[in-house]
């Protein structure tokens, strides 16, 4: 057995010492009793500590005897006291003084001694180093340790560690507290604290009289929220950090915006000027300025700034409070990422800080903090951890704690992803800072999450205008006594010598004076508008764009991807399946959808644009169509043959992701916002999987330029069609974002051949990090990724380009003879070819493919409709319910369209509550009934 370095008992403690007692015994009774190495290792160090002898040097007094040390009543107190430790560094915040206004009582049960059958007497009896590995000077007994930890881990800053089940860390965490987390802060902090809280509580005071019945979501009551960020970024750009994002809800977002982020007094207080000044106002939404630009209320708005060298930025967030997290954590995986060359892209989680700060109702409350949560190790979206601040009020709008959570502390969700806790009582300025100091280290060295529980009230209603007192009225005479924490830690400073009245005074007016000054100039600047600046209009139309590709560089590329390493062993079937597509490109070869979409991710690379595609199942497929990511079924090795393209000039991330939709949505739109440059693909497995991102669509995809001014060419496929697959895996719920649709928001489209698709993505490709950038929201298909009929030759992705509208081909002899024209998108598009070749059609119908329903191609129809001017019967066709699906979009603006005296009309499923049929029979039946009655059949 080998011993430690220094102390040679230094690894027995608590029960393994009291084991090696035991066999000490034995060994001076009869060492042969004892295994060989205990044997040489009480001859070389002797007894344990405790026994006198070798070893640590008993206390003075203590009993040391190994009579006494062999009896089993004194082991037993031993491991009792071992386990009251422990019991004290689990839950020591139960009983830690973390409420500012003492209105929820510490539960010390668990920290006493007789809750472990031990009384003070007994403890006294016991040396400090048979609990504790290094006791601290003056530490000599049990009773002094417990005394001892339990004053660290009962004080206004509390642990909960147990959770972390990665020993290393744990250990660390524990020994950090324990070897003194709190360490002085010198005078100049201190003074540097008051001022900036001093800071934030005039502006909030200046807005409350200045602006009455206005709206502002104070931060009063979590004064210390400001200076904890100021620390956190102090620590973070010392430790190399260069861009630092933080995410959070309203509350506390205008003082935060003033003070962190340095947006001028004057120009918040221009908003406000320009806000309605009234008590019933229920609107928080836009107020309408230009086309393009609506803008958003003042407490959702974002800004930037340089601090300390590091780039430092607030996302902009709706009321949807959470949903901003995934976004922010997008921005920081891009601000970490090269994206310059071929392969993933190189990964430096230093460079990049994510800091979200959190409400107390909404942390437990809102499902998508799990889904960001869940991201900390995953390797397409970890970023090196994050710092999460939950803003504790102890009150959601007029909710109780017991009312919307079931846990002891909002911060309780955390525990379930062994991310570290800290509770502060957000009243005591030093226990915040270390709290920060210890977040930063532990960030640096694990490069995992932490979370700080920022433990304060709310002095006001939820948003100034509502009375609390109505829903809390015993909580709110404690508020309304309680001084606020400028005031009584100026008190402090005062009394401890560090400033004096008269420093603190003009400290005062200072603060004072410069928000008096930008009251004029707000004043005097005040203007007509809602004091917001449009960053970009509305983008242009696209028009057509030149996307066609040599035909020898795309058959470089299809070969290429056809390599394998020499030591990698491709899956047999897999493999046969693939290289099918040797010779593709020459002559009449046929390029199906997924190669089409391999080429079109190739060429975009070779272009200089570097792409990220996430989603459940992409690396494959959902349908098996892409097999981008092999896997060697002997080594279990993974390859990517794009990533070997030599062609390529810029990097290519593709990865599965978790079983989420709002959170990987948002941060793949957050990545493209702050790297636009790169084309960013997410994919749903089903179309219809995209619900469960809504509150992302609306909020941020759909409307992030008209309120923010914010670009995105975030792409999102939405496998849709209807195959009997019931109502769950039918509809990519097309309806919804025609319904947003407006001011060339995005493109909405439904393409029915591969050649399509590719020029669709390499039109995408080319707007991206540009003026013109917007999304594109595109249904793909299913079962047509294999159909003969979407597949096209090399030179329809040589010399064509994206279409808006597509002529059935080969169905016209006289345009003359046209009756019917069938408008129709996507799948049901590809079906009416189908059963017009198997049961016949009548030879007045013809069939246009619309493949870019938004923007709407009014050109494009109208120049087809001219060359059918005898055709008076217009039909869409649709395989969705009426309710569902584009008819309600497309109605009016066929009928506008339509030539004089045309009828305009529809052929689909009636209207439904449900997507589609359950029945594969049913569906069948409904499916032909109504491509018979589009093709008169």
């Amino acid at each position: 057995m080998e011993a430690d370095t220094g102390n040679p008992w230094q690894r027995f403690h608590g029960p393994n010492l009291g084991y090696a007692q035991e066999l000490y015994e034995q060994y001076l009774e009869d060492p042969s009793s004892v295994e060989k190495p205990m044997q040489e290792w009480f001859k070389t160090y002797g007894a344990p500590p405790g026994m006198g002898g070798a070893g640590r040097e008993p206390v003075t007094g203590l009993p040391t005897t190994v009579e006494v040390m062999g009896n089993a009543s004194y082991l037993q107190k031993v491991v009792a006291t071992e386990k009251l430790v422990n019991s004290i560094r689990i839950h020591g915040h139960m009983g830690a003084k973390l409420d500012p206004l003492n209105y929820h009582e510490p539960d010390k049960r668990l920290l006493q001694p007789e809750a472990f059958g031990l009384t003070n007497e007994d403890l006294e009896t016991i040396p400090a180093e048979v609990i504790l590995t290094d006791p601290p000077k003056g530490v000599k007994t049990a009773q002094d340790a417990v005394c001892h930890l339990r004053d660290l881990y009962t004080r206004t800053i509390a642990f909960q560690f147990s959770h972390v089940h990665d020993p290393i860390e744990r250990e660390w965490l524990y020994k950090r507290v324990e070897s003194g987390l709190i360490p002085r802060v010198n005078a100049t902090k201190k003074a540097e604290v008051l001022k900036r809280l001093i800071a934030v509580d005039e502006f909030e005071k200046f807005l409350h009289r200045t602006f009455v019945g206005q709206k502002r979501f104070s931060v009063e009551g979590l004064d210390m929220l400001v200076p904890l960020m100021d620390e956190i970024i102090h620590c973070s750009v010392n430790e190399g950090v260069r861009s630092i994002n933080i995410g959070m809800a309203h509350r506390g977002r205008l003082n935060v915006l003033a003070h962190i982020l340095g947006k001028p007094y004057e120009k918040i207080f221009s908003e406000f000027h320009h806000a309605p000044n009234k008590d019933l106002v229920p609107s928080e939404g836009s107020m309408g300025i230009n086309s393009g630009y609506t803008g958003d209320v003042k407490y959702h708005l974002g800004a930037d700034c340089t601090v300390e060298s590091a780039q430092v930025a607030l996302a902009n967030n709706p009321s949807h409070l959470e949903y901003v997290n995934p976004v922010v954590e997008g921005y920081t995986r891009a601000a970490q990422e090269e994206r310059d060359a071929r392969g993933y892209p190189v990964l430096d989680v230093s460079r990049a800080l994510t800091i979200l700060v959190h409400g107390d109702a909404a942390f437990p409350g809102e499902g998508v903090v799990a889904e960001t949560l869940n991201f900390d190790r995953l390797p397409g979206f970890q970023t090196g951890g994050s710092i999460h601040i939950i803003a504790n009020n102890l009150l959601g709008f007029t909710t109780d704690s017991s009312d919307s959570r079931s846990t002891r502390y909002a911060s309780d969700l955390a525990k379930g992803y062994e991310i570290p806790i800290v509770h502060i009582n957000a009243d005591d300025p030093e226990a915040c800072l270390a709290a920060v100091r210890l977040a930063c280290e532990y960030r640096t060295k694990f490069q995992k999450d932490f979370l700080i529980d920022l433990i304060g009230y709310r002095r006001f209603g939820h948003n100034e205008i509502d009375d609390p007192t109505s829903t809390q009225p015993l909580l709110y005479k404690k508020v309304h006594n309680h001084p606020t924490l400028r005031t009584s830690y100026a008190k402090t400073l005062i009394t401890d010598g560090v400033l004096t009245e008269e420093d603190v005074k003009a400290a005062e007016k200072e603060v004072l004076d410069r928000l008096q000054e930008a009251y004029k100039v707000a004043k005097g600047k005040r203007k007509n508008g809602n004091g917001q600046e449009a960053s970009s209009k509305a983008p242009k139309l696209i028009g057509e764009l030149k996307t066609g590709v040599d035909i020898d560089l795309l058959r470089d590329i299809n070969e290429e991807m056809l390599k394998r390493p020499e030591e990698f062993n491709s899956h047999p079937k897999l493999e046969k399946v693939l290289q099918r597509r040797k010779g593709a490109l020459d002559g009449e070869g046929a390029i199906d959808w997924p190669l089409a979409e391999s080429l079109a991710i190739g060429s975009i690379l070779a272009d200089g644009t570097p792409i990220r595609f996430t989603g459940q199942d992409s690396e494959r497929g959902t349908f098996a169509q892409r097999n981008w990511v092999l896997h060697d079924p002997e080594s279990g090795k993974k390859f990517c043959p794009l990533h070997q393209l030599p062609q390529a000039k810029a990097s290519f991330a593709v990865h599965n992701s978790p079983l989420t939709e709002a959170a990987v949505i948002g941060f793949e739109y957050g990545y493209n916002v702050y790297s636009p440059e790169t084309l960013v693909i997410w994919e749903a497995q089903y179309g219809d999987f995209a619900n469960a991102g809504q509150v992302i669509m609306d909020q941020f995809v759909s409307a992030g330029r008209a309120k923010w001014g914010q670009l995105s060419s975030l792409v999102i496929f939405l496998p849709h069609g209807y195959e009997g697959q019931g109502p769950e895996h039918s509809s990519g719920r097309l309806e919804r974002f025609l319904q947003m649709a407006a001011e060339n928001n995005w493109t909405v489209a439904n393409v029915t051949n591969a050649a399509q698709y590719f020029h669709l993505l390499r039109r995408q490709a080319a707007i991206v990090n540009t003026e013109d950038a917007r999304p594109l929201i595109l249904m793909t298909p299913k079962s047509l990724l294999r159909s003969k009929r979407t597949v096209v030759n090399g030179e329809a992705l040589q010399n064509g380009s994206f279409q808006f509208v597509l002529e059935q081909s080969g169905w016209v002899e006289k345009a003359s003879d046209i009756k019917r024209l069938i408008l129709a998108s996507g799948k049901v598009a590809v079906d009416l070819e189908e059963m017009a070749e198997k049961e016949g059609r009548a030879k007045d119908v013809h069939v246009l493919r619309v493949e870019q329903l938004y923007p709407f191609p009014e050109k494009e129809i109208k120049a087809i409709l001219k060359k059918y001017s005898q055709a008076k019967d217009l039909v869409w066709v649709q395989e969705e319910p009426r309710n569902m699906g584009a008819w309600t979009y497309m109605e009016s603006r066929l009928r506008g369209a339509a030539p004089r005296g045309a009828k305009v009309s529809y052929i689909g499923r009636p209207d439904r509550s449900s997507t589609a049929e359950g029945k594969p029979d049913i569906h069948e039946a409904e499916k032909g009934r109504i491509l018979r009655e589009a093709l008169k059949i």
